[in-house]
């Protein structure tokens, strides 16, 4: 499987029955516990439309990753989809986001970390966005988080 069709099924499977203030809490408040684990030095945002429900910034991260989570977060309020899956796509046509997207670098960044907060029946809602560790580590982080999130469903079978 390419590393793009891993990352579509990512966003397949990570489809939320719905994300209330409090999913948001409980997701944000899981990032920081699998980072604060790790030991790890990130900032961390969940959105709902345009408004921010969680953030958090954890020692050794800085304003830069508050930057990073905006540009971020942004492609994926653009494109609907993660921010690691849209780099994926343009480095499989042998090109970079950065040169072919036309999309200013200094406001979109198609780097690992910002992933749609997709609800079933209504699509992309939201995002929620890890800045501080290489991409793949970022991108990762967040996916376990909302795999940790939809847990209870699936024991439920929902």
């Amino acid at each position: 499987m390419t590393e793009v069709a891993e990352l579509e099924a990512q966003e397949a499977r990570l489809t939320l029955p719905r994300f209330t203030h409090e999913d948001a809490w409980t997701l944000g408040t899981l990032l920081v516990g699998l980072a604060r684990e790790r030991k790890a030095p990130v900032a961390i945002d969940v959105r709902r439309g345009a408004q921010q429900l969680f953030h958090c910034a954890l020692p050794g991260s800085s304003a830069d990753n508050d930057a990073w989570i905006d540009r971020k977060r942004r492609v994926v309020e653009r494109y609907g989809e993660s921010s690691f899956l849209v780099g994926a796509r343009f480095r499989a046509k042998g090109t970079t986001f950065e040169a072919s997207s036309r999309l200013d670098p200094d406001r979109y960044a198609a780097h690992g970390g910002s992933f749609p907060i997709a609800v079933e029946g209504a699509g992309v809602i939201g995002s929620v966005t890890v800045s501080g560790l290489p991409q793949a580590e970022d991108h990762a982080l967040v996916v376990e988080a909302l795999e940790r999130l939809l847990a209870p469903y699936a024991a439920d079978g929902a």
